[in-house]
């Protein structure tokens, strides 16, 4: 099983970088200076690549080995483009799932199995504010992780726009809505949109989505875990699609 690489020093991210693999974060040394470390800082701001500043203890947990105040993480799978992933299902009734603030490995993990078990066509997550696609996920979607495409893109409002310009339906699933997912009509292309349970999707988000649905819950309970919901509401759209 292919698993996440870390790799050290501040010439060496910038070399993954510039050849394009898929870093799935960095970290940086609190009050690190110089022009070379600058220049790491410019391009991670311009790639939108997730990264944060911490104590050197934290670096050194990584490695001992000579880090320059930096040390990067390079993602187990490869990430495909929205625009390909689009066009290369433009003849059939697809099924796409937008993650909005899933930060746990495990949940992340979870809703690859789901998907790949019921034949989701890509899952798309924002380049910031997102489980890290490590090695924990790549174990909790049993193989998963290896027959859904990824998609990372640095807003998904562009995305949601991407999918409505495509005549793709973007449905955003919610307890502010009206409407069950029992009492809805999934019918044709779509892109399901799925929040955390502590925090939702986010206003600017829902604001812009084509409809929103809910699932039925008792008085006693108020949501749901993520990775539990997106399994009701896949299996309730492949039920009524039979796309799987």
């Amino acid at each position: 099983m292919k698993t996440a690489q870390e790799i050290y020093g501040i010439r060496a991210i910038m070399e993954a970088i510039v050849q394009e693999k898929t870093i799935d974060k960095i970290w940086l040394l609190k009050g690190q200076q110089g022009p070379l470390f600058k220049h790491l800082e410019q391009k991670i701001h311009e790639k939108g690549i997730s990264y944060s500043y911490v104590p050197v203890e934290r670096l050194e947990r990584f490695s001992h080995q000579n880090h320059q105040g930096a040390v990067a993480r390079i993602a187990p799978i490869n990430f495909v483009s929205l625009e390909d992933l689009i066009e290369l299902n433009t003849d059939k009734k697809a099924v796409y799932l937008l993650l909005d603030g899933i930060t746990d490995t495990r949940n992340l993990g979870a809703i690859i199995r789901t998907a790949a078990a019921v034949g989701v066509c890509g899952i798309v997550l924002p380049q910031t504010g997102s489980a890290p696609v490590n090695a924990d996920t790549v174990k909790t979607s049993a193989g998963g992780i290896f027959s859904v495409p990824l998609v990372k893109v640095n807003h998904l409002k562009d995305a949601l726009f991407l999918f409505q310009t495509h005549d793709i339906k973007t449905i955003a699933v919610s307890e502010k809505a009206e409407k069950t997912a029992y009492e809805y009509n999934f019918n044709g292309s779509l892109a399901l949109i799925m929040g955390s349970e502590d925090k939702g999707i986010h206003k600017g988000l829902l604001k812009i989505t084509d409809d929103t649905v809910k699932l039925p819950m008792s008085d006693q309970m108020e949501s749901l875990n993520v990775s539990v919901a997106c399994g009701v509401i896949l299996y309730e759209v492949q039920r009524q699609q039979n796309y799987c």
